[in-house]
């Protein structure tokens, strides 16, 4: 699984130097800030049906990540894909829930899902957090992607008429 870097929101700065100063591919031990509401967290897989469709899904969600540090709410996230698996998401965390159903709506995700939502499968799960602590987020949602049983069959073979 591949990994971006980790995008700051601008809701970052209100927890402190380990998520407003960025979080590099390579977490290591815990990194907290205080936080008075619960954070959530949101980790969304998309297995694409064919492997054609990869390269625009995953240029569609580097532009929305541009939009990142403009998104009320929005604390921070990565961008992941599976190649060989024919998946991807992101890891994203907000300050709350209306932050995250405001990014949901926004018209250019919803173009997006709009365009690929029949070119494959989503699922998204949504966690909730007392303090940032990106070692432990980035565990838990590899943890539940890596759950998926479609994850370990399509590493051995590709679906016929990719």
């Amino acid at each position: 699984m591949l990994r971006s870097g980790w995008r700051q929101g601008p809701a970052a700065d209100s927890l402190g130097d380990s998520a407003a100063n960025g979080i590099d591919s390579d977490v290591r031990g815990a990194q907290t800030g205080a936080q008075t509401a619960p954070l959530i967290v949101s980790v969304t897989d998309f297995t694409s049906h064919a492997y054609r469709d990869l390269p625009g899904i995953a240029r569609r969600g580097f532009m929305l990540r541009r939009r990142w540090p403009q998104l009320d709410g929005a604390v921070g996230m990565w961008l992941w894909v599976a190649p060989t698996a024919r998946r991807c998401g992101a890891v994203s965390v907000w300050t709350g829930r209306r932050a995250l159903a405001a990014f949901v709506r926004l018209p250019e995700h919803v173009v997006i899902m709009d365009e690929y939502r029949e070119r494959g499968t989503i699922r998204s799960m949504i966690l909730e957090y007392e303090s940032f602590d990106a070692a432990r987020i980035r565990q838990d949602a590899e943890a539940w992607l890596m759950s998926d049983d479609r994850f370990r069959a399509a590493r051995g073979a590709a679906r016929h008429g990719d």
